[in-house]
């Protein structure tokens, strides 16, 4: 723990310091992101070091924190984000002042430290991001609360495009599974390289979800659907306190006729209430992305902005980005799934 008495700011390891745990679990906006199986994961897979930075002196009760990653590569440049590979992380703050003197310091220690950049994933737009901060991206958070009874969500569906789908996988008789076991991540990600294949980007490696499992435990569930024995489609969701968050799936197009992705969402709704969650988080979506977006909203989810700051936000760097993706989906669409699953392994702990 290194104390910076001339800005009264610490910095501390989530993974060392006794006071993390007590932070998320009675902070309003902490979630799976903010927990320690998820940062062991990314650190297990990618060899991300985890870092918090908070006002509470170490020997007072944890009040607040900002958490990042450094992420330290040679091919993309090393940068603290927040969070690697998570939809949004939530700068756990009292007030607005906290914020502003915690992302001050983030922003004088990028300089020292000679950082790219520094980047806060949040949906909180209650936040002032000064300095040099600037909004990079933006997408739409879809939450879904949880609260009202199950007929009552239910009749909140789309009757065409869910509540049939789900009873057509009713009369399917579409086998259901769910648990944590290496049959399970198998399956799923078989499904998964499907949809990575389809859309011409490289899956993430293998290892990752094996470690999410391993790392989160209990709070992780992997749902899949089956018909005859073969997989159609699968789910992956985290939990934390009284929130569950879907945060990956994918499936076999085949068979999307048999409702399988709508059965296995009902599932996790269901299996949520019964645990008192009284949020499912659907995730992010691209602005651009019609498809999800509608998929997403048929569930009656609340649509709302999240944004990705930066600091400093260069412009021509973030137009540079999106050529590179834009060039290499080109690229990734002319090759074997076995290279595009090569290319995963290698090129994710760059990307963040």
């Amino acid at each position: 723990m290194i104390s910076l008495p001339y800005t009264d700011i610490w910095t501390i390891d989530p993974l060392q310091d006794d006071r993390w745990s007590e932070l998320i679990a009675q902070h309003p906006n902490a979630s799976v992101f903010h927990t320690r199986g998820w940062l062991r994961a990314l650190q297990t897979t990618y060899g991300y070091e985890p870092v918090a930075f908070t006002t509470s002196p170490p020997s007072q009760e944890l009040k607040n924190a900002i958490l990042f990653c450094a992420v330290r590569s040679w091919l993309t440049g090393s940068r603290l984000v927040s969070l690697p590979f998570s939809d949004h992380c939530e700068p756990l703050v009292e007030n607005v002042e906290h914020f502003r003197r915690l992302s001050f310091f983030v922003e004088s220690l990028r300089t020292e430290e000679r950082w790219k950049y520094v980047e806060i994933r949040s949906a909180n737009s209650l936040l002032d991001f000064g300095g040099s901060f600037g909004r990079a991206t933006t997408y739409y958070l879809h939450r879904l609360d949880l609260r009202p009874s199950l007929d009552e969500l239910y009749k909140g569906f789309h009757k065409d495009c869910i509540q049939r789908k789900i009873e057509r996988a009713e009369r399917e008789t579409l086998t259901y599974e769910a648990g944590r076991s290496e049959s399970l991540i198998q399956q799923l990600y078989s499904l998964l390289r499907l949809i990575r294949s389809r859309c011409h980007v490289p899956p993430q490696p293998f290892e990752w979800f094996r470690n999410l499992i391993a790392c989160i435990g209990d709070d992780a569930c992997i749902r899949v659907a089956s018909k005859a024995g073969r997989p159609v489609a699968g789910i992956l969701t985290l939990s934390h306190g009284k929130k569950m968050v879907y945060k990956y799936g994918g499936s076999d197009t085949h068979f999307n006729s048999l409702g399988g992705m709508p059965m296995l969402f009902w599932q996790a709704i269901k299996e949520a209430k019964e645990a008192g969650a009284e949020e499912l988080d659907l995730g992010r979506s691209d602005i651009d992305n019609p498809g999800l977006i509608v998929f997403k909203g048929r569930w009656s989810a609340e649509r709302t902005t999240l944004t990705t700051w930066r600091a400093p936000l260069v412009v021509s760097s973030l137009r540079l980005e999106r050529l590179k993706v834009r060039c290499a989906k080109e690229v990734f669409a002319r090759v074997p799934d076995s290279v595009l699953t090569m290319a995963g392994r290698i090129l994710y702990r760059h990307i963040g």
